[in-house]
């Protein structure tokens, strides 16, 4: 892809404009990405978060002014659901950004390679579910780099921009790390306990707790692993659009970031 070179050369551009920070002292304390929530369409709040996930130049929302929303989705494994959801996307004609584990490239080159074809993003979301809190600099650098070239294997996308840590769990050294390899750390604000394949609790619910948390510039976090929402991600998309919202992709919102700074 050449908006992705591009994007990978503009990011290492911000990477040079923050090198006086990365070079500070950095702590190896752990943290579990977490948020307050707010609802009528208010962000939640990150508390201490924000300001760290944007000094290594990560995101967790885009322009709290735009009704525009991301959606993502973490994939680990497969249950047969990521089929039905490929095939809503492409009949609304929505972008989304898929972060996948080495196991589900491994297990799902199709599936993934579909992704690419259909005009989805593909991120990093450590090729072993790693706890990056836990690894050192060299562990972390061979965990991505296994599943990046696993991803461009499999697939045309060429560069792969984005991370989300696994489980959610970071620290200020793997933020840095990160952040200094080119990637681009990306959070969320809105996500719902939805990874558990055997709980039912009806699509109605999930996209009730879904919508209830949504407001302008919300990255929003799902998995594909249950039929709750196979069956949810449609009435999302029309709820939402109803509302107003439109739907935008990690490239829209990575430019968005970057720009005004040349």
């Amino acid at each position: 892809m050449q908006l992705n070179k591009i994007l990978y050369i503009l990011a290492g551009m911000l990477m040079c404009l923050s090198f006086t920070s990365s070079i500070e002292a950095t702590t190896d304390q752990a943290y579990g990405y977490g948020y307050k929530k707010k609802y009528n369409e208010q962000p939640p709040d990150l508390g201490f978060y924000a300001p760290l996930i944007e000094k290594y130049n990560g995101f967790y929302m885009g322009d709290s002014d735009e009704k525009k929303v991301y959606l993502t989705f973490d994939n680990g494994y497969e249950e047969g659901y990521t089929s039905t959801v490929l095939d809503v996307l492409k009949e609304k004609q929505v972008p989304a950004t898929f972060f996948l584990t080495g196991h589900y490239v491994d297990d799902e080159a199709e599936l993934v390679k579909r992704m690419v074809d259909e005009g989805h993003i593909i991120g990093n979301h450590s090729n072993k579910h790693l706890d990056y809190t836990k690894a050192s600099e060299s562990q972390m650098k061979k965990d991505l780099e296994d599943l990046d070239n696993k991803i461009k294997k499999f697939t045309n996308q060429d560069y792969v921009q984005f991370f989300r840590p696994a489980e959610g769990r970071f620290n200020e050294k793997s933020l840095k790390v990160t952040d200094e390899l080119g990637y681009v750390n990306v959070f969320w604000t809105v996500a719902i306990v939805d990874w558990h394949s055997d709980r039912r609790q009806g699509w109605q619910k999930v996209l009730d707790n879904t919508i209830e948390q949504v407001h302008p510039g919300a990255i929003i976090l799902l998995h594909t692993v249950s039929e709750d929402n196979a069956d949810m991600i449609t009435h999302l998309i029309d709820e939402l659009r109803k509302r107003g919202y439109e739907f935008g992709s990690l490239e829209d919102l990575l430019w968005e970031k970057l720009l005004p700074l040349y």
